[in-house]
């Protein structure tokens, strides 16, 4: 599975310390110990301290982990903060989004990492007609807002091993503009549906350069092998209708 990726950038090599949190001393603990005290009528003298109130050990471990966690450069969480991300990440057009490299994909579609991911769901946002022309293998056409809606939120999906993932992956022709709006629109409907932190698909990627660098990449892993860009004559009218329907 290695081969496939050609350049991913995953988390940095150089790993910045952690610096640990002690536990807390008399000096900051909730409950301090009363000060040493000079007996009185015995100048000089002091009495024994009180023992000092420590927090309970399990606690501080907890509070160690977490800041371990957080302060870790190579870990980045899912939108839910419960564990760091599975797939490598690369640098995309938009800072707050995740995107994946075309490497990666394929090896999600080729059961690289069936061992962690339960459900994988390709979503395909763009035209009708593109996707026609060619997809990627088990993607889903949802280029509207009600559709990606309908699919994925009235009647969410959820793992049935509860030890493995569900990840989204979204896309358009280039990943420049339908495919990173999309992914927005579903994580902020899953935040309003919930409290925070709690989500239904915590784990959302982009695949960066979209359909058409996927296509020329892994042609074998499309169906049909073919590429119709947004901006074909042919389909001039399809594109102003669903233009004016989708945003």
């Amino acid at each position: 599975c290695r081969q496939l990726f050609c350049s991913p950038f995953g988390p940095s090599s150089d790993h910045r310390p952690v610096l640990k949190r002690r536990c807390p001393s008399d000096r900051d603990s909730p409950v301090k110990a009363k000060r040493q005290r000079t007996v009185a009528g015995s100048p000089g003298q002091e009495a024994s301290v009180e023992p000092v109130a420590w927090l309970e050990p399990s606690r501080c471990a907890q509070l160690e982990e977490m800041e371990n966690l957080l302060a870790n450069d190579d870990q980045e969480l899912i939108g839910d903060f419960s564990k760091a991300h599975l797939l490598p990440m690369v640098h995309g057009k938009d800072p707050g989004l995740k995107y994946i490299s075309p490497a990666t994909l394929a090896a999600v579609l080729t059961g690289c990492f069936s061992s962690s991911i339960d459900r994988s769901i390709i979503v395909d946002c763009r035209y009708p007609y593109e996707y026609e022309g060619g997809h990627v293998k088990g993607a889903v056409n949802l280029p509207l807002q009600q559709e990606v809606e309908q699919f994925l939120l009235e009647q969410p999906i959820v793992a049935l091993d509860g030890s493995k993932r569900v990840i989204i992956i979204f896309h358009c022709e280039f990943s420049l503009e339908r495919g990173p709006k999309m992914c927005k629109f579903v994580r902020e409907k899953d935040r309003s549906c919930h409290e925070y932190q709690r989500l239904h698909y915590p784990e959302l990627y982009v695949l960066k350069g979209g359909y058409r660098h996927f296509f020329h990449q892994f042609p074998s892993l499309c169906e049909p092998r073919g590429y119709r860009p947004m901006h074909q004559p042919a389909f001039k009218e399809e594109l102003r209708k669903f233009r004016g329907q989708c945003w």
